[in-house]
This record gives structure tokens, C-alpha cells and sequence, in this order.
């Protein structure tokens, strides 16, 4: 109950007055974000599973880095959580570290709003670079810490190539690809205009799964062009 306490304890104390009537927002607001946030995350896998058209059983979980818009929400997810949890103990935070507990109150109403934007970007890049380091991997090989000199006197670090079983690890993964919007007419010339359901599917699914949310993989060609002698030490 961490959670829905601080979010109780740093809403603002304002209230409504109608007819005679007072409505508390510092307990009702709090009581309409928390199921909300509750309902986000159980509805969530059927968002994806919507945005992708992917109905199938998965019985493997991805890598965390091959999900970056993924592994960025959960990750911000467990942010706002853990920044909430200080809201609600924030009289332990303020006795125990010698703070002010309006100074406590005040960081986690900015927190609620800032923190889980920052971490789902710093965890989305990281996931990105992971990705990066993957590819690299997977078409020049691991560095071994052997120096060579060349012909011309030009030194360089051997890389070996990795194992069958490393490769397909770094590899196997499935990249899915944004939904395309049907063409603007049809075969006949007639108009043919998106429905506000299909743009918003195309929009979601460039976010997921366009350029900057993921690292294309490394294909065969590329991996055989390179290992094949051209540049490969």
C-alpha cells in the first residue's frame, strides 16, 4: 500500500464546494490514479500484442535490450513506484536523514511527473547501445588482446570470431516492423482515407519499432561479407 499512501500523503489538500457540498481532491485524485495505474499495466500486454498483430503464445522472454520501449515503461514504472514509496514514507525519509519533510513532499510531486520520463530515456538508449555492442559483436567478433603489426606497420587487436551458440543468442531475436498506412487510393483511383484507429496503430507502432527504437540485426550477408576477409583481422 506504499504506493497508493504516498500518493494520498503529497496531493495537495485542494477541495471543491458545490451546493453545499465539499469534495476532498487530496483523497479523490489519488483514488482515481491508483486503479488506473493498475488497470495500464494489466492491459498493457494486449497493447503490444494489438500495436504488433502478434497473437501467438510466447513461452520465452525476451532480452531486455532487444525491447527497448518495453524495458523503458517498466523501468519507469518501477521509478514511479519507488519514487511514490518515498512519498509515503517520507516522515521515516525526514527523521531517519535528517531532512524537511516539505522538502521530501515537494521532490516527489515533481518526481511523479519528471523521474519515470528520464529513466525510460536513459533506459531506452542503454537498451539501444546494448543493441549496438551486439551487432558489433556478432560482425567483427570479441576482442582477444592480441596486438598485430601489418605489412605497412599499422598495429591492430585480433578479433575472433564468436561461437555458433553466441551468435544465434545475439541473433535469434524477432525485430518487428511498423505498421504501414494502406495507400492513400485504392486500385481503381478511388480515395481511401485511414481510420482514426489505423493511424493511431501506425503512429504506436513507429514508436515501438522505428528508426531510433531499435538496431536492425546484422544480416548474413553483412556477417559474411566481413568475416570473409574484407577488413576482418
Amino acid at each position: 500500500m506504499g504506493f497508493s499512501e504516498g500518493l494520498i500523503r503529497v496531493m495537495p489538500g485542494w477541495e471543491i464546494s458545490l451546493w453545499g457540498h465539499t469534495l476532498n481532491l487530496g483523497v479523490f485524485v489519488p483514488l482515481m490514479i491508483f486503479p488506473l495505474v493498475l488497470v495500464a499495466i494489466a492491459v498493457y500486454p494486449f497493447i503490444e500484442g494489438w500495436i504488433t498483430g502478434d497473437k501467438r503464445e510466447h513461452h520465452i522472454l525476451d532480452r531486455p535490450r532487444n525491447a527497448p520501449v518495453r524495458t523503458g515503461l517498466g523501468a519507469a514504472w518501477i521509478s514511479l513506484y519507488l519514487v511514490l514509496l518515498v512519498g509515503g514514507g517520507n516522515d521515516l525519509f525526514a527523521t531517519h536523514f535528517h531532512l524537511s519533510l516539505n522538502s521530501i513532499t515537494y521532490f516527489v510531486r515533481v518526481g511523479f511527473f519528471a523521474v519515470p520520463v528520464i529513466v525510460f530515456i536513459i533506459t531506452k538508449r542503454w537498451c539501444l547501445g546494448l543493441q549496438r555492442r551486439d551487432k558489433e559483436k556478432v560482425l567483427h567478433g570479441r576482442e582477444t588482446g592480441v596486438i598485430k603489426r601489418l605489412p605497412h606497420g599499422e598495429f591492430v587487436e585480433v578479433h575472433a570470431q564468436l561461437p555458433q551458440k553466441d551468435l544465434f543468442k545475439l541473433t535469434a531475436h524477432e525485430q518487428h516492423q511498423p505498421v504501414e498506412l494502406p495507400a492513400q487510393a485504392d486500385e481503381n483511383g478511388v480515395a481511401r482515407k485511414a481510420g482514426v484507429v489505423t493511424r493511431t496503430r501506425a503512429k504506436l507502432s513507429r514508436g515501438f519499432y522505428g528508426e531510433g527504437s531499435q538496431i536492425p540485426k546484422p544480416t548474413s550477408e553483412e556477417h559474411h561479407e566481413i568475416t570473409s576477409g574484407h577488413g576482418h583481422h
